[in-house]
């Protein structure tokens, strides 16, 4: 975990300088969107469509950890799978430098949120996931991380130890629970065996899917690591047990035109869920010194926050016992 931000002089005069020095000219019309691991704007060009620039949050990523990101995309577009690579400057190169900065920027792409309640969307969903996972099984990240136990579990629960986040008279609850947490998921781990890993989406849930009358387009590769492929279905599953099983059945339907699937990784979907919960809160206290977090999640680090954490983790043990969804 990191508590680097240091956004500090990212204004819209270094915005447009940064976007100069790679032969494109902005024409003042800036909007900043909604993000916060990065900072991303919408660009007005002199010459052309608008675009969409990224500026990598300092000390999260390598260079050769972003050039993966970007390899994938790129290799995943030249399959004609809806993807928004970035875009290349005159020397070919994507990422870019200026000053303390790092930089990318890509095309600007429109949609809708899909209708993942609509089982034909679904599976529409799951063809194209199927497709980004036989991709990304034909090779490996060298430099990027997986999802596993140690970094979602792990290292956050450490984190948030280490920097007296949970309030003290929580604290017995939180490691208790938290225990019995990370005990689940390990257990969760084991009975699914040793299945595949391969290069993923990593956040592929219904925000990251634009869709038009032409389909889905999948965008924000930013957290893609090496991890299970059920990591990019489990996220667009919701409600009780028994909508969840016909979710994840059309997803299926379409995924394995594709891409067989491992029934057995069916054992960690609650075990995801459970690190994507520590890992959640342990990242918001790790950027809670940039500014933006505590303006846009002021409900994080009250004693509300920390009981109904502990609750979510408590309900999460139990379902992390009940059987797979089939």
């Amino acid at each position: 975990m990191t508590t680097n931000w240091k956004f500090t002089g990212l204004d819209p005069d270094t915005v447009l300088d940064a976007l100069a020095t790679i032969g494109m000219h902005g024409d003042g019309r800036l909007l900043a969107l909604n993000s916060y691991e990065n900072r991303v704007y919408q660009v007005g060009m002199e010459d052309g469509p608008p675009v969409i620039t990224k500026f990598y949050r300092p000390g999260r990523w390598t260079d050769e950890q972003i050039g993966e990101e970007h390899a994938f995309l790129a290799e995943l577009a030249a399959q004609e799978i809806p993807v928004v690579p970035p875009l290349a400057a005159a020397d070919g190169a994507t990422l870019h430098r200026f000053g303390a900065f790092r930089f990318t920027v890509f095309p600007r792409r429109g949609g809708r949120a899909p209708e993942i309640d609509d089982g034909k969307t679904l599976e529409w969903l799951g063809r194209f996931i199927g497709r980004i996972h036989a991709v990304g099984a034909s090779h490996p990240f060298i430099h990027r991380p997986a999802i596993d136990i140690a970094s979602f579990g792990d290292a956050p629960r450490r984190f948030l130890a280490e920097n007296g986040f949970v309030p003290p008279d929580l604290r017995a609850a939180y490691d208790s629970v938290v225990d019995q947490a990370l005990q689940g998921a390990r257990h969760c781990f084991d009975r699914a065996g040793d299945v595949a890993r391969l290069r993923l989406h990593g956040d592929c849930h219904a925000s990251n899917v634009l869709w038009t009358d032409a389909g889905p387009h999948f965008v924000d590769f930013d957290d893609s690591r090496t991890g299970p492929a059920v990591q990019d279905l489990w996220m667009l599953l919701s409600g009780d047990r028994r909508d969840m099983t016909r979710q994840l059945a059309d997803l299926l339907a379409g995924y394995e035109d594709f891409m067989a699937f491992d029934e057995r990784e069916l054992h960690l979907i609650e075990a995801l869920r459970t690190l994507r919960l520590i890992h959640y809160a342990a990242w918001l206290a790790s950027r809670w010194e940039d500014p933006a977090f505590p303006a846009a999640f002021p409900w994080f680090n009250t004693q509300r926050y920390w009981q109904d954490h502990i609750l979510a983790l408590r309900e999460q043990v139990a379902l992390m016992d009940e059987p797979p969804l089939w």
